[in-house]
């Protein structure tokens, strides 16, 4: 499987769109009797106020979010295969994307987490250009729009503003123009918001949408560990994916040293997001799949022993398939 994956071969279209519904199996043998589907924030619905709660049955909401994977994941290898973070092109990456999104019951059902996906990539690809441009002003404003299209989606996304002066620190020489332009470009589309709610009289609870910034860091958490034995495997590959960085680290170069620290970054703020949403639920770790993907794209990609790393993957795969059917 995994030699099959590094190779660019078109072949392997067809592989990784059965491979997307293979990994839903455990779901689609045991339908939930009702999926609702929220795709904008409270907030946002005085722009755009569509009820799909009751709209798709749960096998089409099911297919679906499968459907939106596979193109995510498409998108996302060629984003990766272009920016060179690899040792080669190659399928990896979106193999990893389709697995990391089938870790849990909850994220493969159609939530705003894997609709601002669509963006986080975008952002991925625009922050990797950042070292190629030599004004990078423009780029930053798109990025700030799109991290305040994305909050409108799904309020945690708003923690990507942070990315943005990362990225910055990381690529690029300190221009304060560069660094305001993000801001910039996010409180455009929420000026724009706030003459909406001002226009229907409304202009009060456009301030209550800020209260969760307000919120305190929560100190306790309730886990249930028994649900989470499937990160087990996860750790030990990105375990030894981090050995292998960093055993390779100085050879490479530094825009991909820099990428990886930039996704390193992402996937640690995308993680401590969830506090920004009360009552965040398990898909809100979606968002910390697509820099985690890399990161395991980048072990199945550099390791030697072929018998090790493909029984590791079946493994891998085997005790995804254990843990969402049990």
């Amino acid at each position: 499987m995994i030699n099959q994956f590094r190779k660019l071969n078109p072949i392997n279209l067809i592989l990784l769109l059965a491979y997307t519904f293979f990994m839903r199996i455990a779901i689609f043998y045991e339908l939930p009797s009702q999926l609702n589907f929220d795709f904008l924030e409270p907030f946002a619905r005085l722009l755009i106020n569509v009820d799909l709660d009751d709209a798709l049955s749960p096998a089409t909401n099911i297919f679906f979010a499968g459907a939106i994977v596979f193109i995510q994941a498409l998108i996302f290898n060629r984003v990766i295969n272009n920016h060179n973070l690899l040792a080669k092109p190659n399928f990896l990456p979106g193999l990893m994307y389709v697995t990391g999104t089938s870790l849990f019951m909850p994220f493969m059902v159609l939530n705003p987490a894997l609709i601002t996906n669509f963006l986080l990539i975008w952002i991925i690809d625009k922050f990797l250009k950042l070292n190629k441009s030599t004004n990078s002003i423009t780029t930053v404003f798109d990025i700030g729009m799109i991290i305040g299209v994305g909050t409108l989606i799904y309020f945690p996304f708003m923690s990507m503003l942070l990315m943005i002066f990362l990225a910055l620190l990381l690529f690029r020489s300190f221009n304060w123009r560069e660094w305001i332009a993000g801001i910039v470009g996010f409180v455009t589309i929420f000026f724009f918001l706030a003459v909406f709610y001002y226009w229907n009289d409304n202009i009060v609870s456009f301030y209550q949408i800020w209260r969760p910034l307000g919120s305190k860091f929560p100190s306790v958490f309730k886990i249930n560990y028994n649900d989470y034995l499937v990160l087990i495997p996860v750790t030990v590959i990105i375990i030894l994916a981090s050995l292998q960085l960093r055993e390779n680290f100085f050879r490479s170069f530094i825009s991909t040293r820099k990428g990886f620290q930039l996704l390193f970054f992402m996937f640690i703020v995308a993680g401590a997001s969830f506090y920004l949403k009360p009552n965040f639920r398990t898909w809100h770790f979606l968002l910390c799949v697509p820099p985690g993907a890399v990161l395991l794209a980048y072990y199945f990609s550099n390791a030697k022993v072929r018998w090790f790393y493909e029984t590791l993957f079946v493994l891998f795969v085997l005790s995804v398939q254990y843990f969402l059917f049990v």
